[in-house]
């Protein structure tokens, strides 16, 4: 599903953002409102469905099970559900793309289905680790088959009969969270599942909406299987991950004045904001409202100095898509900014911890990578990204958020920035080029 690595951006430095954005619906919301209105009875309408490769991926893998999906047309869908016992098995493996979400949270889904199913991805999804998942899963009487390396391709056998565990989570994941519950809803008995720290709750809050009962108290989640969920109407805010490049843009790059509408403002995803304020960014949040059972709200980000600080651990997960974009922040800061406990950036789309680390020493800044962070020592307010007028060469790796982090490093450089590898972009945030140069990027597309 994920582009071939033919795309670059080349970005001239300097400038600033402004105006008023609608930020592309939210990609973890998007693929829940599929996999949930699948499994529902009756139809679901879904407005602001992200049309990106990892949701689309999603969205085709329902497909190839039986399920009727009209569209995305313009970020509208409608999924006629066919029940928790509906689906019918594909006629070959499902390919989840770059897509560590639809994997995942598809391992647990299918765990419970009375057919065999085989998920496959691409190079780089087939590198990420799935044992956090098929083991807890095992325990529940999953019958899942990994490479030795405990990667992809998944090979998912009809279990005799799940059973409801209670799973105490080593590390915060709304990935293993989600997976653990949706696999629960065809267990005997009740699945509970407890995190260490907040990790998304996007999943609890759906299948509420949905109608399907469940308890969560204490960073404790429990429902029983075997109940069902109801189609309904539901809209997709916009996404704060995606949201992350153009608030740290704005923030620092002098004179820029941005909105970003509509913004999905869940408690277990703020963490930018949290962060970003912290280091002394000018950023309103207003407008407060609910959208699909989401707090919605504006952002107004104003430029300001920003300073080095030692990140909480208690935010890293809350911000863990958003540190590509905030090592930049980091990068133009004063003083120095230091990040521990957030390994998990080391198994993401690449490793985001040294390509980062990679990509900032091009651009002069000093930064020393550790096992579970980073240390960067920023450049300073005002000061430009590297002393280099001649264009600078950052490769991304094929990971979309370094891609788009280091294109919004540009309004700090001296001279240009050239981005190898960013076809995978269109994975969350289709249309990321032309947003960002409606708002002041001078940013460009070559296909190679």
């Amino acid at each position: 599903m994920g582009g071939a690595p033919d795309l670059r951006f080349s970005i001239q430095p300097g400038g600033c953002l402004r105006g008023s954005l609608q930020i592309p619906g939210d990609k973890s919301i998007s693929h829940r409102s599929i996999m949930l209105g699948a499994l529902a009875e009756g139809d679901t309408r879904i407005s602001g469905f992200l049309e990106g490769e990892d949701a689309l991926a999603t969205l085709a893998a329902f497909r190839r099970m039986g399920v009727a999906i009209e569209g995305p047309d313009d970020g509208q869908v409608l999924v006629r559900g066919v029940g928790l016992h509906g689906l019918r098995e594909p006629d070959g493996p499902l390919d989840m793309g770059n897509s560590g979400t639809s994997m995942r949270l598809l391992c647990g889904l299918l765990a419970g289905q009375r057919f065999p199913v085989t998920l496959v991805g691409d190079p780089s999804l087939t590198r990420r680790p799935m044992r956090r998942v098929t083991e807890p899963l095992g325990r529940m009487g999953a019958l899942i088959e990994t490479s030795p390396e405990g990667t992809a391709p998944l090979h998912i056998r009809p279990s005799p009969g799940l059973k409801g565990i209670d799973y105490a989570m080593p590390v915060a994941s709304a990935q293993v969270k989600s997976s653990l519950l949706l696999a629960g809803l065809y267990a005997e008995g009740e699945t509970c599942v407890a995190e260490p720290a907040p990790a998304r709750d996007h999943t609890e809050r759906m299948l509420h909406s949905f109608g399907y009962r469940l308890r969560t108290a204490s960073g404790r989640t429990c429902l029983t299987g075997g109940g069902r969920l109801t189609g309904l109407d539901l809209e997709i805010p916009g996404d704060i991950s995606s949201a992350a490049f153009f608030l740290v843009g704005a923030s620092i790059a002098e004179g820029s004045d941005l909105t970003l509408t509509n913004v999905g403002m869940n408690p277990t995803r703020i963490g930018i904001v949290n962060i970003l304020r912290t280091m002394g960014a000018n950023i309103e949040v207003g407008h407060w409202r609910e959208a699909g059972s989401e707090p919605v709200a504006d952002l107004r980000v104003r430029s300001a100095p920003l300073r080095g600080i030692r990140i909480p651990e208690d935010q890293v997960p809350l911000a863990i898509d958003e540190f590509p974009a905030l090592f930049i922040a980091a990068a133009c800061a004063q003083g120095e900014t230091v990040l521990t406990g957030a390994e998990e950036l080391r198994v993401k789309e690449s490793d985001r911890i040294q390509v980062m680390a990679d990509g900032l020493a091009v651009l002069g800044i000093e930064v020393e990578p550790r096992p579970d962070g980073i240390r960067v020592r920023g450049a300073g307010v005002g000061a430009m990204l590297g002393a280099r007028r001649s264009a600078s060469e950052v490769d991304s790796h094929g990971d979309h958020r370094i891609a788009m982090s280091f294109a919004i490093a540009a309004l700090r450089t001296p001279g240009p920035v050239a981005i190898r590898d960013c076809a995978n972009v269109n994975t969350s945030f289709p249309g990321f080029a032309s947003l960002a140069r409606s708002a002041g990027l001078a940013i460009d597309e070559h296909r190679l």
